[in-house]
């Protein structure tokens, strides 16, 4: 398998070439490009031109040696939570669905655009500075207002959570509530106008004709490169007004119950990763850091391990998901917890996307912040940790404030 890579002469930005590259598959009736933006493989942005993403299983790809950064190609797709829901629920949308690409843009860290391909697919460099030189497309979309569930709904599923814990069942649990409304026109244009606006450090975008996953997530759940893998767990929330540190960033660090959270998680995901990793490997390089993300500041920690050489993507997959943080410790009674607990499948939400690539390994997003969007609805899942010292009014406050900056997005209003 033979990887190659080369710069290409554009000043376009990603997120409009991915709206010029949508506008140019929908023209001409082929499979809708596939996104990934903010920080993936160190790398601004990687797009799939155009790709046909199908429901199926996680693939496999044999390694290739390619130089530092390059990616080539490899399999866009997801991962549902519905793969681990124990009560056997599903969302809209297939469980699993994966795309495979022999080529892609990517912009590196500095800027530079490079057609990448694996044995030789895709477009000549001409062709394809020639398609990101269109004149910007008219691309829209119309959504509704998201319909809530009741607030009481979620306060008495957080109050049920605290209950267990303080029975001693578990030390904290995610619990989710599902926001949905109408939508038509262009989930790329929302996707685009949300990687413009948010700046999201996670987001990904897949379609076919089974729907549309558009995700401004800010979590890392996995990262493999070569036998080094990397996490970094999201836990702890205070809303967030305007750029500057309004003060919250430095409440959120001092709260004893988004601290205790986040450490639990942390840990939590050490005991997922040690499970396939060498022993004495797995290290908390920076713990309860306070970083921004879309109306909200938020604790995260950076775990990091070495993978056993037997250990397959598969296995290591088999030891993480789903992701820690959007369940909770212990994890598989966090999980009987939730199906309990909430009224209705998660789907997609809360699972992972991202990108299987030969020369460049895997990274997975948290599918959190994300869309789901079939059949001329869109449904978007908000939650948070629950932990004994939760409160069940600031829990429905703190979903509140993760879906505001993606309820102003979709109904069109500037951020």
């Amino acid at each position: 398998m033979r990887v190659t890579s080369t710069p290409i002469r554009t000043n376009v930005t990603p997120a409009r070439a991915f709206a010029v590259l949508a506008h140019h598959a929908a023209s001409r009736g082929l499979p809708p490009p596939a996104m990934l933006s903010g920080d993936w493989f160190s790398a601004r942005a990687v797009i799939a031109p155009s790709l046909s993403v199908s429901p199926g299983g996680f693939p496999s790809c044999a390694e290739v040696d390619a130089a530092p950064g390059v990616i080539g190609g490899g399999w866009f797709g997801y991962l549902s939570y519905d793969l681990a829901d124990p009560s056997g629920r599903s969302g809209a949308l297939p469980a699993s669905a994966w795309g495979w690409a022999d080529h892609v843009l990517r912009w590196s860290a500095s800027g530079t655009c490079y057609l990448e391909s694996v044995d030789g697919g895709g477009p000549s460099v001409s062709t394809m500075e020639s398609m990101l030189a269109a004149p910007a497309p008219a691309l829209s979309w119309t959504a509704g207002p998201l319909r809530r569930p009741l607030p009481s709904e979620h306060r008495d599923a957080v109050k049920a959570c605290v209950h267990a814990i303080e029975a001693g069942e578990l030390f904290q649990a995610n619990i989710c509530s599902r926001f949905t409304g109408s939508f038509s026109g262009s989930p790329a244009a929302l996707f685009a106008a949300g990687v413009s606006s948010l700046s999201p450090r996670r987001a990904a975008f897949l379609s076919g004709g089974w729907g549309s996953v558009v995700s401004f997530s800010p979590e890392l759940f996995l990262a493999r490169h070569g036998r080094s893998v990397r996490s970094r767990p999201i836990k702890g929330t205070l809303p967030r007004r305007g750029p500057a540190d309004d003060g919250n960033a430095s409440l959120l660090r001092q709260s004893t119950k988004d601290v205790a959270e986040n450490v639990m998680i942390t840990d939590l995901v050490r005991n997922d990763l040690g499970r396939v990793c060498e022993v004495g490997s797995v290290t908390v390089p920076s713990l309860l850091e306070v970083r921004p993300a879309p109306g909200v500041w938020h604790l995260d920690s950076t775990v990091t391990g070495v993978l056993r050489p037997a250990v397959s993507d598969s296995a290591l997959l088999a030891a993480a998901f789903p992701p820690g943080s959007v369940t909770g410790a212990p994890k598989i009674r966090a999980l009987d917890l939730i199906a309990s607990l909430e009224p209705c499948g998660r789907g997609v939400y809360t699972g992972a996307i991202g990108l299987l690539s030969p020369a460049a390994g895997l990274e997975l997003n948290v599918a959190i912040r994300t869309f789901e969007i079939a059949a001329g609805t869109v449904s978007l899942g908000v939650g948070g940790g629950i932990t004994a010292d939760s409160d069940p009014e600031a829990e429905w406050q703190e979903c509140l404030h993760k879906a505001a900056p993606l309820e102003r997005l979709l109904a069109g209003v500037e951020q």
